[in-house]
């Protein structure tokens, strides 16, 4: 299916094409809808560790089976954003992200017609399939309305629709829980992504940045696709990958885990531990914002990527692990949230990070099928992370002790993560290397 038109390009003095016009207002539109976009993904993975203590009280089940409950979620979830990249090439991103949200409301539904593990599972398993490929398709979607060197920003505010996503369902989610009962978080999920969809499919379209001009292929005097198996050995896409894993093993824990720490833990309120995970999603969102004007500033002065997004993505998911290992083991209430801040908030500045580091060594048509396989293997924390702390929990002598050695686990994913990144992360070789025309 062919995408909608898109602007005109632009034609220099010889009458060549050059770079397409940058259609600002249509530009931004679109990244407003995307935004909103990752807010509903956000809510939709959140509503249920906001909703774990009344879901495990009401079915009467264990801390590992809620555990398995939320890693079902990532059962298609990697595969099926696998599958899709391959097809994003073909299909219109607005077809994409229609269907997406759309399936995304529909999976909020068994649960409510047969309240049973079954039917949560395969309203997870459902939803996982349909967001496996939400990030990495609406950032490629993104990508398709901004050149090189004013991504920053608009990445920044699509993996910043996650923090938002966190911010605004923590408090609006914990009081429908808590006001109407937990059913009426999905009923309320599930409208909305149905009115997204409507609203998407009247005004999203295919941006003119979608294949490297006749110019840029001229200059690279390189082939326009490159085997999948060169891309995936190169040292910044295995090291793209590495952040995106520890990130993802950090964002796993908070969306399952979180939630019930801070209430059990630490005998925290619902609305207080709503609050203190709107706080860490505001830490985040601030954090992306922060950084990417910067990033664009750095880019355009012709900083290398290796310094300006590759170290600095390796370095955030390694400060955060640090963090994790070490806030169970510290008394003062204000010091132990504000490293539970550091833990959940800082990591998420690799995700913007990691896909333009990817993006610098791919060519434009096989950008998308990248973006789907690095999300797909960056991503599996989400199938690991829940099910083992959930186990943990189950095994270990007390509860308090199961939740420090699934933070100690998940330090060392990260440490070790951060490490891989920095260290094989070279954009400017790896495109040398790989030779092709890449924009």
């Amino acid at each position: 299916m062919s995408s909608q038109p898109s602007p005109p390009l632009v034609l220099d003095g010889s009458g060549d094409p050059g770079p397409p016009a940058f259609d600002r207002r249509r530009a931004w539109l679109v990244t407003a809808m995307i935004v909103t976009f990752m807010v509903v993904n956000f809510a939709d993975k959140s509503v249920l560790g906001l909703a774990a203590d009344p879901i495990m009280q009401e079915l009467d089940i264990s801390h590992s089976t809620y555990g398995l409950i939320s890693s079902s979620y990532s059962i298609l979830f990697s595969l099926s954003g696998l599958v899709v990249g391959f097809f994003s090439a073909r299909i219109s991103s607005r077809v994409l992200l229609f269907v997406m949200c759309l399936v995304w409301g529909v999976a909020q539904l068994p649960v409510l017609i047969v309240a049973a593990v079954p039917a949560l599972v395969a309203g997870r398993v459902l939803l996982g399939a349909a967001e496996g490929p939400a990030t990495p398709m609406s950032m490629h979607a993104l990508y398709k309305w901004f050149p090189v060197g004013r991504r920053g920003l608009p990445s920044a505010l699509q993996i910043g629709g996650a923090a938002l996503g966190t911010l605004v369902a923590a408090p609006v989610v914990t009081w429908l829980i808590t006001g109407f009962g937990w059913r009426a978080a999905f009923v309320a999920l599930a409208v909305t992504s149905l009115v997204w969809s409507v609203v998407w499919w009247f005004v999203g379209r295919d941006g003119p940045y979608d294949q490297p001009s006749a110019r840029v292929r001229a200059e690279s005097a390189g082939p326009d696709r490159v085997p999948y198996r060169r891309l995936l050995l190169s040292g910044t896409v295995i090291g793209s990958v590495a952040s995106a894993f520890g990130a993802s093993w950090a964002m796993a824990l908070s969306q399952a885990w979180l939630p019930s720490y801070l209430k059990n833990e630490l005998t925290m309120s619902p609305g207080t531990a709503a609050a203190v995970l709107s706080a860490v999603a505001a830490l985040s969102f601030v954090l992306l914002l922060a950084l990417s004007p910067v990033v664009d500033r750095l880019t355009r002065r012709g900083l290398s990527l290796r310094r300006s997004i590759g170290v600095p993505q390796g370095v955030a998911v390694m400060c955060a692990g640090a963090a994790m290992a070490v806030f169970p083991f510290v008394g003062p209430l204000p010091v132990r949230l504000a490293l539970i801040a550091v833990a959940f908030a800082v990591h998420s500045i690799a995700f913007p990070l990691h896909y333009m580091t990817a993006a610098a060594v791919v060519p434009a048509s096989q950008r998308g099928a990248l973006f789907g396989i690095v999300a797909a293997t960056g991503t599996l924390p989400g199938l690991l992370a829940p099910s083992l702390t959930g186990r943990l929990l189950d095994s270990a002598s007390s509860t308090s002790a199961g939740y420090t050695q699934s933070f100690a686990l998940a330090a060392a994913v990260m440490v070790v993560c951060g490490v891989v990144s920095v260290c094989c992360i070279r954009p400017a070789r790896d495109a040398a290397r790989l030779g092709a025309a890449v924009r």
